[in-house]
């Protein structure tokens, strides 16, 4: 009797999942498609945003030497990973607000408004991909408008991996982008002792809990030749990458090194 209901339970919780999948696309669906909802959403995870950044002691953080690289090369494309979203409040210091350029997807619309209730401008273009795919994905205005903002003086923040791709991997796009526009790009990363990793996530996202300890360290720019080729790109991409990772390894070492 009690195997029967022991394999009973079982068989539900597993043709249930399937259920609850479809509720929860259902419910995201509905999410988007509300503006209500997605503004109330949006507001809430303002508020947790500042609630971290405000409650974790920064512990290593270069300051003088960040202002002095980004008044030297303004204006620069700021980069970092996917998933690592609670670096956005550092760039609403200055006082003039800095552009996001945020993915054209309806998936997309949350980081939008978020971005843009932390003091952000922001454009919509897919900048992940090589330039070729950006433009069948009808992301060029996108792009015009990125270089126009730019050249206003804007410093732009984006990612550098391709959405739903392999986490910790730059994409041609970012490369592409700075040898269109001119404008140097600059990689950072930002850490904190207390975090949730979601495992299950493309990008292996993670949530920064509050009180604990950060670390934010900047990359020196790099810039992308205005005649680069392919073969430029590829090793500008891969110069990149290992300066993301490196900056990454470094700020969890830190935070999690014993206080």
């Amino acid at each position: 009797m009690t195997g029967i209901e022991i394999t009973t339970r079982k068989t539900i919780g597993r043709s249930s999942w399937p259920l609850r999948k479809r509720l929860w696309v259902k419910l995201r669906a509905r999410l988007v498609t509300s503006d209500r909802m997605m503004s109330v959403l949006a507001g809430l995870v303002v508020a947790y945003i500042r609630l971290v950044y405000k409650s974790n002691r920064l512990v290593e953080f270069d300051e003088q030497r960040a202002d002095r690289l980004l008044a030297e090369h303004a204006p620069v494309i700021v980069t970092c990973w996917h998933g690592q979203h609670f670096i956005a409040p550092m760039f609403t210091r200055g006082g003039e607000p800095s552009v996001a350029m945020v993915s054209r997807s309806k998936d997309a619309e949350l980081n939008a408004r978020v971005v843009e209730k932390l003091g952000f401008e922001t454009v919509r273009a897919s900048g992940g991909r090589a330039s070729a795919r950006m433009a069948n994905k009808g992301a060029v205005r996108g792009i015009l408008a990125l270089r126009e903002k730019l050249r206003a003086g804007h410093s732009v923040f984006m990612m550098a991996d391709i959405p739903h791709g392999t986490p910790r991997e730059a994409g041609l796009g970012i490369v592409s982008i700075a040898r269109f526009t001119g404008a140097p790009i600059v990689p950072i990363a930002y850490a904190s002792s207390r975090r949730h990793v979601f495992q299950k996530a493309w990008d292996k996202a993670v949530m920064n809990l509050p009180f604990g300890r950060a670390a934010l360290y900047f990359g020196d720019p790099i810039r992308v030749p205005p005649d680069a080729d392919d073969a430029k790109l590829e090793e500008l991409r891969l110069e990149l990458q290992n300066a993301l990772n490196s900056l990454l390894d470094k700020a969890h070492a830190t935070v999690d090194a014993p206080a």
